[in-house]
């Protein structure tokens, strides 16, 4: 019996030809994109899953209220991770971690005549203790204990000394200016970790470098703990709350509280809602889970329709079988084995288009992914979507076709009730419903992710470009200048501690006349050198650039719109403020810009002057159209100065573009998905039209005879396959607009979402749905009324 019944399926699935293609085309379609997104997603969530101690390990965050209003961010006390050891016996290892240069440029580093530049970070003591980067030579606790030491990556070790055991013990040169020796040697930083670094130095070298870190009203690193086996998270938590307190006054107004967030949960959820981490890319990893499921419905409910469609060549099947002894039971499995041969076509076909479809889905994404053709779970995933979209697409057709009644299939042949057309009709209302969703979040991130590359930073990006100051640019950094400002396509030239769009550095110790001692007060801080102002292309509301006219501006502070507010001056140029206790006057007030990413406020900013600063970024403004002369001429500079360190530079524009990756890869990924849910619902409608179509033959024929013009019935038949749309419509814009302003709640400065988005999704959908239906109903209409009624 089952050979017999595999051969009707295939018979039938090779007679209609077009309809097997439809069906099978849509569903290995849904099933490849959900394929890819279940990679992504899989990915995703195994993101620092490998560390042996995850369960005990949690990074530490600070959250601050002010004035009423909570914010937190993972910047913390350069002394906290030593302090949090020793106070609290839960904890067994703490360690800070901070950037060695700026988020994304990398360090200088020579052996001999090698020199290459690498990427990493000052870490504790406990670091390598904790985390589960494998050491091949050296030992975890004695790797980062003294300020000379530094542990590199396998990479690194070859690079420099042609295999990791030659690098223990040898000298490195770092930034040329100091000698460090190798003490450790990491197994390569894996892909699915949110760290990726090539060194680590040890920590009581940063703190020797920045006597800023004693002071607790500072902040900057990151600080990790991990919990002895035995602690309760709950009570640390409770004992590290109110930590700060124990070095700092507390001020009337301030409530500066510690929290822990369990590391393994970081990486999804890193953005502060209320003072606590609640959101981050956890989101686009729910949207993409609905959007997986959305689409297999979508594929399934196309092959539900479709195959319905097709109901009246089976009906007289069915019939006789029923007539003959056939048992609904065994009808079902007949049409739901049919289903799932023709899901394993599909799936076959889905299988083989994931795999040619990953390199540029990877591309696209950033990410390393792969088929984990030897891992069993994944087998097993792959059989259960495969069971799974058999078993919801061929339910409701095995259901459908079994339940029909010989005596009127036979006598009459098949007449639907209205109870099944609404139910098919309502498919299809919910498959366009879900794709307007789609498309108007295609159009409303599309919207957004322009608004960043446009918007107004306050700052010109363009024709900015950035070189690191290392080796011999550190001490010569006033010559370099002088050289390159007469180089052709250069305008100007400044330096800056941080980059123009990372400025993560945060103090409290800003003081000013009349200052309420109980206030509290937290400034972003910069320290810039002359020709700031102009070479950022920066708005002064009122004052003046640092100029080396004025001797006194050593001692002098530029403030933001945001901090003369903070600090309630009405006059602020002229005013004295004194920041780590050196008092001087402000001489100029910016137009507020914006230096971190727009999903923050802007906070308040003070600047100060200093020429000798020994580490940072250079900037250099070009002319228009001269970027490439100019980096020319920069590039022969840097290598007649600074011989021992390749040349490197960073754009401006680009590098706020990499602060929105993940919202980019968010927008192309919408776009393909919008588009690929539209076509495979059309694939459904297209089905809907040919069923409707068919079980109106009779009545097309009449209409016909009775002088209906073949527009008339055209407009007739896609006028009902419209009111659809127009409900799918009615359902779609009020769910876009929620889950649409959700997103955009995740942004400090965003578009507002328009009347004319939903008008753009919902007149492109209804466009293409009778574009979709219009063959068939052509067709029907020119069908001759003689023929139409004889098959009556």
């Amino acid at each position: 019996m089952l050979s017999n019944y595999i051969k009707i399926a295939w018979r039938n699935l090779v007679r209609n030809k077009t309809f097997s293609a439809i069906n099978i085309s849509g569903l290995a379609l849904g099933m490849a994109c959900s394929l890819l997104i279940i990679l992504w997603l899989q990915d995703e969530r195994s993101m620092d899953g490998f560390h042996a101690n995850g369960d005990y390990l949690y990074q530490v965050y600070e959250g601050q209220s002010y004035d009423g209003k909570a914010d937190a961010g993972y910047t913390t006390q350069g002394l906290l991770a030593e302090e949090l050891k020793k106070v609290i016996p839960e904890i067994q290892y703490a360690s800070g971690l901070e950037y060695a240069a700026q988020p994304g440029i990398p360090n200088t580093f020579e052996v001999g005549t090698t020199a290459g530049k690498m990427e990493g970070y000052y870490a504790g003591t406990d670091y390598l203790s904790m985390f589960s980067y494998p050491l091949l030579l050296g030992n975890p606790q004695k790797a980062l204990n003294n300020i000379g030491d530094i542990a590199i990556s396998r990479k690194m070790a070859t690079f420099f000394f042609g295999t990791p055991e030659n690098a223990i013990g040898k000298s490195i040169r770092f930034e040329n200016k100091e000698d460090l020796q190798v003490t450790a040697v990491f197994e390569d930083v894996p892909a699915n970790s949110s760290q990726h670094f090539e060194f680590l130095r040890s920590w009581p070298a940063f703190v020797a470098q920045n006597n800023w870190v004693n002071n607790w009203g500072n902040t900057s690193p990151a600080t990790f703990i991990q919990l002895r086996k035995d602690a309760d998270h709950n009570k640390v938590a409770a004992k590290m709350k109110d930590f700060i307190y124990r070095y700092k006054t507390k001020i009337a107004g301030e409530n500066i509280e510690l929290g822990i967030q369990p590391f393994p949960e970081k990486y999804l959820h890193s953005v502060f809602k209320n003072g606590v981490p609640e959101g981050g890319r956890i989101e686009y990893v729910q949207l993409f889970t609905l959007v997986a499921i959305f689409i297999l419905l979508i594929a399934c409910i196309n092959f539900m329709n479709l195959t319905t469609a097709q109901s009246a060549k089976r009906a007289k099947e069915v019939g006789l079988r029923k007539v003959i002894g056939a048992d609904r039971s065994l009808l079902i499995g007949q049409f739901m084995g049919e289903a799932m041969l023709l899901t394993a076509c599909a799936f076959v076909i889905a299988v083989l288009l994931a795999i040619l479809l990953l390199p540029a889905f990877n591309t696209l994404t950033g990410k390393q992914l792969s088929l984990p053709l030897t891992q069993p779970l994944f087998w097993l995933s792959l059989i259960a979507l495969l069971v799974l979209t058999g078993l919801t697409a061929g339910s409701y057709p095995a259901l459908f076709l079994s339940s029909l009644s010989p005596v009127k299939v036979l006598k009459g042949g098949l007449k639907i009730n209205g109870g099944n057309i609404f139910l098919r009709k309502g498919l299809v209302v919910f498959q366009f419903a879900l794709s307007i969703i789609l498309i108007i979040s295609m159009i409303v991130i599309y919207r957004q992710m322009d608004y960043i590359q446009t918007k107004n930073l306050g700052y010109d990006r363009e024709n900015l470009v950035y070189i690191t100051i290392e080796g011999n640019l550190v001490s010569h950094y006033a010559h370099f200048k002088e050289e390159a400002s007469k180089l052709p396509g250069v305008l100007s030239i400044s330096k800056m501690r941080n980059t123009p769009t990372i400025i993560e550095h945060h103090t409290g110790n800003v003081g000013w006349a009349g200052k309420d001692p109980n206030e509290p007060a937290s400034f972003a801080d910069g320290i810039v050198g002359y020709d700031f102002v102009k070479t950022m292309k920066l708005q002064l509301k009122e004052g003046r650039d640092f100029s080396t006219a004025y001797g006194t501006d050593s001692t002098a502070f530029l403030l933001n719109e945001m901090a003369v507010k903070k600090i309630g001056l009405k006059d602020p140029v002229g005013q004295m403020l004194t920041w780590a206790g050196k008092q001087g006057a402000v001489i100029g007030v910016l137009k507020d810009f914006h230096f971190n990413s727009i999903h923050q406020t802007i906070d308040p900013l003070i600047v100060r002057l200093d020429e000798d600063w020994s580490w940072g970024t250079i900037l250099v403004r070009t002319k228009a159209g001269q970027t490439k002369t100019a980096i020319a001429g920069l590039e022969k500079l840097c290598t007649a100065l600074n011989p021992g360190f390749p040349f490197t530079y960073q754009f401006s524009d680009q590098e706020y573009t990499k602060m929105y990756k993940s919202e980019q890869v968010v927008s192309t990924l919408s776009n393909y998905f919008a588009l690929l849910a539209i076509f495979i619902s059309c694939l459904g409608l297209f089905g809907l039209a040919t069923f409707t179509t068919a079980q109106r033959t009779k009545e097309i024929g009449v209409r016909k005879v009775l002088g209906a013009s073949v527009p008339n019935i055209t407009a007739m038949l896609s006028g009902d396959f419209l009111k659809l749309i127009i409900i799918a419509m009615i359902l779609a814009f009020p769910l876009a607009w929620v889950f649409m302003d959700k997103w955009l709640q995740g942004f400090a400065y965003k578009i507002g979402i328009e009347w004319w988005m939903f008008a753009l999704a919902g007149i492109s959908t209804a466009l293409i749905a009778l574009l979709t239906v219009s063959y068939q109903s052509i067709r029907a209409a020119l069908m001759n009324p003689v023929k139409s009624l004889k098959m009556e």
